[in-house]
C-alpha cells in the first residue's frame, strides 16, 4: 500500500504579504483567497432548511466577519524588515 501524504500548500510570497500590508487591494484579495478555505471551515455551522431539516453549511455572516477581521489585521500589521 502506497503512502499517500498530502502536500503542504504553497506559502504566500513575501512580496505579496508586504504589498497587502501597504494596502494594495490585489495583494489583500490574494491573502483573503489564500485563507478562504480555512475561513469557510471556521464558519461552517449546522443550519436548517425551510422544512427544519438540519444540514452543514457556511454561515455567510460569520464568513464575512472573519474576512473583515483578517483584512483589518493585515492593514494594522507592522512589518519590520
Amino acid at each position: 500500500m502506497a503512502n499517500k501524504t498530502k502536500a503542504a500548500p504553497a506559502l504566500l510570497p513575501f512580496p505579496v504579504i508586504a504589498a497587502a500590508i501597504n494596502g494594495d487591494a490585489d495583494a489583500i484579495n490574494a491573502v483573503v483567497k489564500y485563507y478562504a478555505g480555512y475561513i469557510a471551515a471556521l464558519s461552517t455551522r449546522q443550519l436548517y432548511d425551510e422544512n427544519g431539516t438540519p444540514f452543514l453549511g457556511v454561515d455567510e455572516e460569520m464568513r464575512r466577519r472573519l474576512e473583515t477581521k483578517l483584512i483589518t489585521r493585515i492593514l494594522n500589521f507592522k512589518l519590520i524588515v
